[in-house]
Order: C-alpha cells, then sequence, then structure tokens
C-alpha cells in the first residue's frame, strides 16, 4: 500500500476534457502515488470514463498535460508514447476480448505485438497469467463458452500480460453480482501487491470504492471540474461538499446533511 512518502506516479495537471466546444470538465489537478488503487468517481455523465482515456492516451487534452514519471506523454515523440504504453495494462468493462480467439490467442495478442518471445515461452506465460486470475486451464475456451465474470478474468490476464507499471480499469464491476464483483476486488489487490502496479479504477460501486480505493478523485457534472481528491473514506468522513458526502453514503444519513435538504 502507498505512504505518503510514496513517489508521484501520474500527474494530472490543468487538465480541460472537451468535444469540440463542448467542456466535458475543465481544471483538473491531481496526483497518483506509486502504489496507489485510485478511483476516478462522479455521478452519472461526469466525464469519469473520458478522463479515463486521456490518461490512456486516447484523446487529447483542450488544454493541459498528463505526466508518468515526470514525464509528459502528449508532448513526447511516438517512440516514448509507445514505450509508455507497454508499460499500461488496459481492462473495459466487457472485457474487449476477440470473440473469434481463444482465451491463450487473446492474452497472446500484446506479448505477440511487443515482444521477441519464441512461441513456446509464450505459451508458458499464457498459462501462468490465466493461472493468476483464477482461469487455470481455460486456454482453449473461447469467450462465448464462458460467464462474464470469467470474460473480465481473461481480460484482466490479457492486461497482465507485459507486467504493467499502470493497470487501468473502466467499471470493472459492471454487470457482476456483488459476490463475483467482491472477488474481482479481491483479485485486483492481489494482482496490484503481486505485479507492484500502480492502479486506476473508473467505478460507481460503493463496495468497491471503499473495498479497495486508497486515493481518489471526485468528478462533478454541475461545475465541470473536480470537488475534491484524497482517501474516499476521508472524503466521506472530512469532506465539507455536500455533493460528494451524498454520493458516498449513498442514502444513509451523514453528519451535518439533513434528508430534506
Amino acid at each position: 500500500m502507498p505512504t505518503e512518502a510514496a513517489p508521484t506516479h501520474i500527474e494530472v495537471r490543468d487538465l480541460t476534457m472537451a468535444y469540440g466546444s463542448r467542456v466535458i470538465q475543465r481544471d483538473l489537478n491531481f496526483t497518483v502515488k506509486r502504489g496507489d488503487i485510485f478511483i476516478i468517481m462522479g455521478g452519472s455523465g461526469c466525464g469519469k470514463s473520458t478522463l479515463l482515456k486521456h490518461m490512456i492516451g486516447l484523446y487529447q487534452p483542450a488544454e493541459g498535460d498528463i505526466l508518468f514519471n515526470g514525464t509528459s506523454f502528449f508532448h513526447s515523440d511516438d517512440a516514448t508514447q509507445q514505450s509508455m504504453r507497454k508499460s499500461w495494462g488496459v481492462t473495459y468493462q466487457s472485457g474487449a476480448l476477440f470473440s473469434s480467439m481463444t482465451l491463450a490467442e487473446n492474452v497472446a495478442i500484446p506479448l505477440q505485438q511487443y515482444t521477441r518471445l519464441s512461441a513456446p515461452e509464450i505459451r508458458d506465460i499464457i498459462a501462468f497469467k490465466l493461472a493468476l486470475v483464477g482461469l487455470a486451464g481455460f486456454e482453449d475456451y473461447y469467450p462465448s463458452e464462458i460467464s462474464g465474470g470469467m470474460q473480465k478474468r481473461a481480460g484482466l490476464a490479457r492486461a497482465i500480460a507485459l507486467e504493467p507499471e499502470v493497470l487501468f480499469f473502466d467499471e470493472p464491476s459492471a454487470g457482476l453480482d456483488p459476490i463475483s464483483s467482491s472477488l474481482l476486488d479481491d483479485l485486483i489487490l492481489q494482482l496490484a501487491n503481486t505485479l507492484g502496479s500502480t492502479v486506476v479504477i473508473v467505478t460507481h460501486e460503493l463496495a468497491s470504492i471503499f473495498a479497495i480505493g486508497t486515493n481518489s478523485v471526485f468528478l462533478d457534472a454541475r461545475s465541470k471540474t473536480m470537488l475534491d481528491s484524497g482517501a474516499p473514506s476521508d472524503l466521506l468522513a472530512h469532506s465539507d461538499n455536500d455533493t460528494i458526502r451524498r454520493f458516498l453514503s449513498r442514502g444513509q444519513q451523514t453528519p451535518g446533511v439533513h434528508a430534506d435538504e
């Protein structure tokens, strides 16, 4: 787990996100410490997934910058950007597996694209990564032959194929029942500790936010900017902002917030 002395791994600096003239969020400033499990949270339509897509370089900022280990992604040359991307693992809501490929073939994609490993070496890594996510022996299965929760785990196996420094998740628990969601949280914690990765997660699931989040940013759709950042438990206990406290209590009474407000 990160400490106060942990170095900054990711810095979002004066970031404005927009689709043409429509601003989604403005003036975002926050840091992700090395080893954080960092939660991007906020109400519907606030731009959580859009922020994640900026952080992995899919969208260009309207203003501002994002730095990894002190180096700007958007102001780097192609070779540097490619090197940065190799150190990231990304999973999506659906798992984003190729339906015509087996699980082994899906997990092999980054290994074939970014390494010069031999076929036997790749097979060994695939078996190991699938075993890490609880899918040992499922190499030859197709996505349609396994459950939704297993598909998400297979997507995670592909994301960790290259031993990433940073793991990005977009709503990892979407569509899962509470037990499967809790098991996925446990798996994310286990992998973060095993790999020593920094984790960035978009989620609105309170159970996940409090179970695994060590740091966070709260985005607001109305003001189109961040309202606060910090450990979710600290924000719930100490934030002066009613919007944050309502979101994190989700219907439960919190000190200083009245039901008729």
